[in-house]
């Protein structure tokens, strides 16, 4: 498996337009974020977690134009905002991207992008193929994902699973019953919003003591803001087996 962090900023990004903070100016390319997402390959598959708003700007980038499969942890924005977008890989494959998550967000990415289910379809309109999931694993393609629902303040958003990695973004709190489902990991990605303590993200402190307890082999940060340090000061705060990820960042898995 190789996975590629698109993104690894919170909902403003970095730099926040017009923002002055240390962070923000930063002249490291590995303090320049946007907004969360990976691309998973694997089993011959290509996966993509969040079409957030930077998607057209990480796809140039990384230059992939293959996505087989879409998971949305939720329906905020700053994951869902880069949806139209799809209509690019749609036109390359020449077939519709299935979509897997909750209900809930199913239900709104039908009615904010209501143009693209109308009959007789629009050429131009991104073509979705929406599939609810629950909190079983569910097959994509040959490829086991588990469902990690988590709590984002009073929201329940959805972390994957799939083998031994796996991706928690916009958490707060994940529940007794759902880290059962990530013991044993080779690899995990979690946020890490701030260093002060927030209302529906984890803090860096909460982040750590999550990995701690999970003992993961490695464990990356994402979703951070720039009320954390930069990256050259974060790394060395931080356990051996634990790195802030950056844009642009591969990893592989076995």
């Amino acid at each position: 498996m190789k996975v590629t962090f698109l993104g690894t900023g919170a909902s403003h990004g970095i730099p926040i337009v017009g923002c002055k903070c240390s962070v923000c100016q930063s002249v490291n390319p590995k303090d320049k974020r946007l907004r969360s997402s990976v691309y998973i390959e694997t089993e011959g598959r290509h996966i993509l977690v969040d079409p957030g708003p930077d998607l057209r700007q990480a796809a140039l980038r990384e230059g992939f134009t293959q996505i087989d499969a879409v998971l949305v942890t939720h329906e905020h924005k700053d994951h869902t905002a880069g949806i139209d977008d799809i209509r690019t890989f749609n036109y390359i494959m020449r077939r519709a991207i299935p979509f897997y998550a909750q209900q809930r967000v199913t239900d709104t990415i039908r009615r904010e992008y209501a143009y693209a289910f109308k009959e007789p379809h629009y050429p131009g309109a991104p073509e979705m193929i929406l599939n609810p999931i629950d909190n079983e694993t569910f097959d994509v393609q040959g490829v086991a994902v588990t469902p990690v629902t988590v709590m984002h303040g009073t929201l329940p958003t959805t972390g994957f699973r799939i083998g031994n990695f796996a991706y928690i973004t916009d958490a707060k709190i994940i529940p007794a019953d759902q880290m059962v489902k990530l013991q044993g990991l080779d690899t995990l990605v979690i946020n890490a919003l701030r260093m002060e303590t927030h209302p529906a993200h984890m803090s860096l402190g909460e982040s750590l003591q999550v990995i701690s307890e999970l003992k993961p082999r490695c464990a990356y940060l994402t979703h951070i803001s720039h009320k954390i340090p930069v990256y050259d000061e974060l790394i060395n705060m931080l356990p051996d087996n634990v790195k802030p990820a950056y844009d642009g960042l591969k990893i592989d898995i076995d």
